[in-house]
Formats: C-alpha cells, sequence, structure tokens
C-alpha cells in the first residue's frame, strides 16, 4: 500500500514536470464590434431579473431576486401566489427558474432561492419544483435544500438545466467558505448537483455508492456558478462561475470532476495576496477559458439563432462588474474571440434565446430587453 501512494506521487510529479497538464489559454484581449448592435425593452421597470422564463402562451415568468415571481402576460405584470419564503440577503434571493422540457404536458416549474428552512441562522440553496394554477403556485415540492444554513450573504449560485433524460442539474455557491466545502464531498456547496425530475438521486451519479458524500454531487470545486446551459450539438453543460479577483471560468462540467478551487485559480484574493501559486495540479480540471480581469459573469446563451448571422455558433456572457453583454466566439471548445455588445448597458444578469429566435437579456434596475439583429447582417 505504502509503495503504490509513493508511485502515484511519483507520477503526478512525473506529469507535472513533464508539463502534461494542459493549462487554460490566456485570456484573448475584448474587440469592440464595428457594427454596434441595439435593443428595445420588452419588460420595464425590474430591480433584479435574476432568472426567466418564456410559457407556452408567450406569457413570460420572472424571478425578481427579492422574492417576487412576476407573470408578464398582455404587457400586464402579476405576481405569482403562494410562494415559498424566500431568504433575501447579499447575494441570495429567488435566484433561476427553468421548465421541465415536458412542460407542455406536465405543467412542472423548477427554481432556485435562499431558504432559510430547517434548523440554524441565516439560509442555503434549495431546488423546489411546482405547477402555475389561476397565478398561484399549486403542488411545491422542496427537491433539494443545502446545509447547512448562514448568515454569509455571498456564493448561492444557481442556475438550472436539464438533459436529454430529463436529470435536473443545479449549481451551488461554496457560500463564502472556500477552505472546507468546494472540496469535500461530504458538505454542501461549491459543487452541482444531479436529480432526477423528481427529486429523487441518480444511483450511477458518482459519489452514489459512497457512504458520507452528499449523493446528489455531480461534480465539486466550484467557486460561485451563476451561468450554466447545455450544448446544443454536444449535448454537454457549460458552465461558468466567479473567481475572485481574477480567474472567473468557462468550464464543461464532467461527472465526478474536481474544478480545483480554491486549490488551484487564477484570481487573487481582494487584497491583491495570492490564494495559492498553482494554476493547476494532476486530477483537478483546468477552465476552457478564463477572465482576468474578472467580468463577474452571469447569464448565459448558445447562439443557435439563424437571427444574427455573426453570433451563430457563439456563447453570449452577461459582465455584471462591467456592465455589458460579452460574445465569445467558439472553435470546439476553444474561445478565440471576445467582442463587447450593448456597452454600459447595465449589470446583464440572465440571458435566454426565445423559441422565436430571438436573445433576450435580464438588466438589473431595467428589465429584459430584447437584442435586435444588425440590419445589414
Amino acid at each position: 500500500m505504502k509503495n503504490i501512494f509513493i508511485l502515484s506521487i511519483i507520477l503526478s510529479f512525473t506529469l507535472v514536470s513533464c508539463g502534461q497538464i494542459q493549462k487554460a489559454e490566456n485570456n484573448k484581449k475584448i474587440q469592440n464590434p464595428t457594427n454596434k448592435y441595439d435593443y428595445e425593452i420588452v419588460v420595464s421597470d425590474l430591480e433584479n431579473p435574476w432568472g426567466f422564463v418564456f410559457l407556452p402562451d408567450d406569457s413570460m415568468l420572472i424571478n425578481e431576486k427579492k422574492g417576487d415571481l412576476v407573470l408578464v402576460k398582455n404587457d400586464k405584470k402579476n405576481l405569482i401566489k403562494n410562494m415559498p419564503a424566500v431568504y433575501n440577503r447579499g447575494q441570495g434571493g429567488l435566484l433561476d427558474i427553468a421548465l421541465h422540457p415536458n412542460y407542455k404536458n406536465n405543467g412542472w416549474i423548477y427554481f432556485t432561492y435562499a431558504s432559510a428552512e430547517g434548523e440554524g441562522d441565516g439560509g442555503n440553496t434549495a431546488l423546489m419544483r411546482a405547477k402555475l394554477e389561476n397565478e398561484s403556485l399549486v403542488q411545491k415540492e422542496l427537491l433539494y435544500k443545502a446545509t447547512p444554513n448562514t448568515t454569509r450573504g455571498q456564493h448561492f449560485g444557481s442556475r438550472i438545466v436539464f438533459d436529454e433524460e430529463n436529470n435536473v442539474y443545479f449549481s451551488i455557491g461554496e457560500r463564502g467558505n472556500r477552505d472546507e466545502n468546494p472540496q469535500d464531498i461530504t458538505l454542501d456547496g461549491g459543487k452541482v448537483y444531479r436529480l432526477k425530475e423528481d427529486g429523487s438521486i441518480p444511483t450511477d451519479n458518482p459519489f452514489y455508492a459512497s457512504a458520507e458524500a452528499k449523493k446528489a454531487i455531480y461534480s465539486y470545486g466550484h467557486r460561485n456558478p451563476q451561468g450554466m446551459e447545455v450544448h446544443p450539438q454536444t449535448k454537454e453543460i457549460w458552465l461558468h462561475e466567479h473567481g475572485p479577483m481574477g480567474g472567473d471560468e468557462v468550464n464543461v462540467v464532467k461527472k465526478g470532476a474536481n474544478y480545483g478551487w480554491p486549490v488551484i485559480t487564477y484570481g487573487k484574493n481582494y487584497s491583491g495576496i495570492p490564494i495559492t501559486d498553482k494554476t493547476a495540479q494532476v486530477g483537478m480540471e483546468q477552465p476552457i477559458h478564463y477572465w482576468v480581469p474578472s467580468i463577474a459573469p452571469s447569464g448565459m446563451a448558445f447562439v443557435t439563432s439563424n437571427k444574427y448571422p455573426k453570433l451563430k455558433g457563439g456563447l453570449l456572457v452577461g459582465s455584471l462588474k462591467f456592465q455589458y453583454l460579452e460574445f465569445l466566439k467558439l472553435d470546439g471548445k476553444k474561445i478565440v474571440e471576445r467582442t463587447k455588445l450593448l456597452e454600459n448597458i447595465g449589470r446583464v444578469r440572465s440571458i435566454n434565446q426565445a423559441e422565436d429566435g430571438y436573445i433576450y437579456i435580464g438588466v438589473e434596475n431595467l428589465g429584459i430587453v430584447k437584442l435586435n439583429p444588425l440590419k445589414n447582417d
């Protein structure tokens, strides 16, 4: 046993020494487009539209961080009744929202929110599903609630996606407890989770057989993921997450993989002092892209629509810090170009490509806007 341990150390050292850890490419310089995109406001007077979805009748459900679920229909706003209690503190509140892939037949709506339910002061991120009836939530089911509660106000995550088997994936940030939660699979926080659509845990989850692990964990070593989407061709789950000062990342989520936080990072403490001298380590995933300086990314959408020929095939990401929409041109899993769109629009929180092919963007203290295609595109 001792010899196996020594051999593993030698192997790890050899891999690092020989440069076989493929480090992420350095940050691409951002470009400003020659042709300027503009937008039109479709829903005004929103404070923090953390997530939104379009219903089959063209109405819209919008999560306001403060805890309001807003139904917009025929240009009128109504608050949905019978919402769960939302712990609105710091970065926590009512977060993402997603429709079940078979929503037209089953009516299930999934959303994440900060919840004070359970023992201890404060709150943590929860996933609930419910149905909408007469502008009220019915059949509410709490599918997951992270523990423990904490009064810390940072790093709740959270985004929601579904795979082709209708499993639901959602992210929870490490809740400001970077030295314990992200690297420990017996603890919640700093993880991407996978559940079946009814909230039960798939038996092929990577840590299902581990007695002490949180069995819903799909990947770990994350900091604060606030963007997650399924790639339209490969069906892989892409995720971006906030770094500290520098080191925001784009990752492709793999089953059971460790994304390194805080053992490896391209960022520093906000004081400027290094967190670690490591940007790579055997057994930890490298991002496919990282930002320095941080843009504070939120929201994500792949562009598949023919309405935006110059953007088709790429990835849109919102910037909270610099208040613009960023376009990432892709070559497979490589980011080959960055372009700044909608400069100074405000803190971009959420992004969706709707069934009508248009891109819609949630902007803090503005509302939901539609990205207008270029006239001569």
